[in-house]
Formats: structure tokens, C-alpha cells, sequence
């Protein structure tokens, strides 16, 4: 009798440790923290709401400015994130640093859909290894205010041309800078040859320059202003400017070509919440989630060929970044040594202090 009563005591202690164990893991299994943009896509506040809604687990989000800061902030907060937004240029260098984790799909219901020359990028699947769910792709070029041009241009010549001087607007990147003058010039964007030309091509904006500019909201903010006659700027955004602003823009793939890129959404190394950024990941690629997403507020093109195609047809990336003509003359980024990242950087450097002066 006294063993019975001994057994049926653990038994119960055995049940309430391992309920206590597992309310701790639920408590992880309700929050995930992300890593992005601000304002890009994942921290859709309808979105949110609907995924929580879904899956009971609540997002939180922390932003960087720039892809070095991902880096450093991936590097100095092990454990703190979930998932991560990663520019298929970064993805093999955040893996081999053992930044992010590898990535089981199995289980993911859209990723069946994803384009496969997407899906399995090599930048984003280095060695067959998935470390990034492709999610988004776009062109970085530039948009024109409608009220300043009766005809879209169609070279990238415009930028440069004397009747936009002091109405040009320029994102300070400097890896940006340098694809587009080399583009201008005819090189390689992920490996110029000349230097010296792509310097001096830079140099010549200097009559052009009307600011700097560093985020979408800034952007946003010149173009309602009338500020800018034409401004370097991403596709998505341009959708999302005219769409959910209302301002007077039109995005441009001029003739001698544009920077293309392809974001993936990884899973940081020592995730507290592994399953639930997986759920969260196969939620951005949904179509439900991104059909809504690019029509209401307007987004880069979707990787999930299936999302795509339940766009409108006037859509613009189904109308534009759907035809196979523009996109074949697009320069996709591709991984950079950090050799040539240090040149590009100094360049840049010495080129924006000639252009303040």
C-alpha cells in the first residue's frame, strides 16, 4: 500500500515537472522575434493580427539600417532572434559564420510554390543546403515624378541629364552607387573593371545631387514635396508609394539594364522558437498574405510563382517584372569578397565628399 502510494506520489511529480516544462515551452512558442526593414512586409500590423490569430504566437520586431548592421547585431545577440531578413548576397557569408541555421521545409506548405530558380538559388541554398526561403525579388533602378515627364524615360542616361540638375534624389550605399555607374558604363556590377570610369561617372552627378537619401519615408517625404524630378529607388517600394501614399511615380527598367535582387527570410542560429519561425516564414510566402500585401499597400514580387499569379493582371509586377524582356536585362547581386566590398566602400566615401562640397 505504502509503495502504491509512493508510486502514485511521483507519477504526480513526474506530471507536474513535465507540465511545467512544457508551459515553458509554450510560453516560447508564443512570441517570435524578427529581424528586418523597417516597414518591410513583416511587421504588417493586419498581418500580424491575422498570423497571431492563427497560430497564437505574437511577433516581436527589432530593425537594422543596412545589411552590416544585420551582421553585427546577429553576431552580438546570440539567441535573440528568430528570423532574419538576409539579401541572397549575404546569405552564404551569414551561414559560413554560423549566423543561421539550416532550414527543414518539410512540413512548410508554400514552399512547393516558390519558382524553383528562386527556391533553389544557390545563394540562398549554398551546397544544396537551404539557410534562406527565397521571399521576395526586385529591381533597384529609379522612379521619375510623373508630373515632371510626358514620356517615361528609358535610359539611365536620365539621372544624368543637365535639365534634372539640383532634382535628383541618391540612396547613400555605397555598393548601390557603384552597380549603378558601372551599369552606366557597361561593367559587371558584382565585378567592375574599371574603377577609375565608375569613379568619374560618379563624379558627374555632382551638378544632379538635390540630397541623400537613406529610407522610404525620406524618400516619401522629398518626392511629396516636389523636391525630386527622378530618384534612385526599389521596385517594391515604388508600388507601395503610389499605391498607399498616392504620389506621382512610376518605376523605371531603362534600356542598359537595372540591379536585381532576391531576399530570403533565414533562421537565426540558436533560435529560441525554431518551429515558430518556420510557421512565421511560411506565412510571408502565402498568397493569402501576399496578394494582400501588394495590392492594399503595394511590395516587391513575390517568389511564390502561385502569389504572382493571383495578382491582378495590371499589376505592376505582374505586368512588369512579369515580362521576361525587362527582367532579362537585369544584373542580379550576387555574393562580393570582402576585398572588393573595402574598395567599393572607400570609393564611395571619397566620391560623397566631392559631391558635398
Amino acid at each position: 500500500m505504502l509503495h502504491s502510494k509512493l508510486l502514485r506520489r511521483g507519477l504526480a511529480s513526474l506530471v507536474m515537472a513535465v507540465g511545467l516544462a512544457f508551459g515553458a515551452a509554450q510560453s516560447w512558442a508564443e512570441e517570435i522575434r524578427v529581424l528586418n526593414w523597417q516597414g518591410y512586409g513583416t511587421d504588417e500590423a493586419w498581418s500580424l493580427e491575422l498570423f497571431t490569430e492563427k497560430t497564437g504566437i505574437d511577433v516581436v520586431h527589432d530593425y537594422f539600417n543596412s545589411e552590416q548592421e544585420m551582421l553585427t547585431k546577429l553576431r552580438t545577440n546570440p539567441g535573440a532572434y528568430d528570423v532574419v531578413l538576409i539579401n541572397s548576397a549575404y546569405t552564404k557569408q551569414a551561414a559560413d559564420e554560423g549566423l543561421i541555421q539550416a532550414i527543414d521545409t518539410s512540413g512548410m506548405k508554400n514552399v512547393a510554390d516558390l519558382s524553383p530558380g528562386m527556391r533553389d538559388n544557390e545563394n540562398l541554398a549554398p551546397g544544396g543546403t537551404t539557410y534562406g526561403v527565397a521571399w521576395l525579388w526586385g529591381v533597384t533602378s529609379f522612379a521619375v515624378n510623373t508630373n515632371d515627364f510626358s514620356e517615361m524615360p528609358q535610359s539611365i542616361e536620365e539621372l544624368w541629364d543637365p535639365k534634372h540638375a539640383g532634382r535628383v534624389g541618391w540612396r547613400d550605399d555605397a555598393i548601390e552607387a557603384v552597380m549603378f555607374a558601372a551599369i552606366a558604363t557597361g561593367q559587371d556590377i558584382n565585378n567592375p573593371s574599371d574603377f577609375v570610369v565608375i569613379r568619374d561617372k560618379l563624379r558627374a552627378l555632382k551638378p544632379q545631387i538635390r540630397t541623400f537619401w537613406s529610407s522610404e519615408d525620406e524618400w516619401n517625404q522629398f518626392m511629396s514635396a516636389n523636391e525630386f524630378d527622378l530618384a534612385t529607388y526599389w521596385s517594391g517600394s515604388a508600388s507601395r508609394s503610389k499605391t498607399a501614399f498616392g504620389l506621382p511615380v512610376e518605376f523605371v527598367i531603362p534600356k542598359e539594364g537595372a540591379i536585381g535582387w532576391l531576399d530570403g527570410l533565414s533562421v537565426a542560429t540558436d533560435a529560441p522558437n525554431p518551429e515558430g519561425a518556420k510557421a512565421f516564414i511560411d506565412w510571408m510566402i502565402d498568397p493569402e498574405f501576399y496578394v494582400t500585401w501588394d495590392t492594399e499597400v503595394g511590395a516587391p514580387a513575390s517568389a511564390n510563382a502561385k502569389a504572382n499569379a493571383e495578382l491582378p493582371e495590371t499589376a505592376f509586377n505582374r505586368a512588369v517584372l512579369g515580362d521576361p524582356e525587362k527582367v532579362a536585362t537585369l544584373q542580379f547581386m550576387g555574393p562580393m569578397d570582402e576585398e572588393l566590398r573595402q574598395k567599393i566602400l572607400e570609393l564611395w566615401q571619397e566620391t560623397k565628399t566631392y559631391l558635398q562640397e
